[in-house]
């Protein structure tokens, strides 16, 4: 059972010796990128909440 465990380990360790990591410069860009996205989207969908908010006013 230990030595699964051992095996393992080992295995990952080499698994992410051969990761391609990002550089600084990447992590930077996809950062700001998904920031911006999630802000697009939260300004979206408040925009529609406030219309159907209206919308649903209006009936009631």
């Amino acid at each position: 059972m230990f030595s699964k465990f051992i095996s393992f380990v080992q295995e990952s360790k080499q698994e992410l010796r051969r990761v391609e990591w990002p550089t600084q410069a990447e992590t930077t860009k996809f950062t700001i990128i998904v920031i911006l996205i999630s802000i697009g989207v939260s300004i979206y969908l408040g925009a529609l909440d406030y219309v159907f908010t209206k919308i649903l006013g209006l009936f009631i």
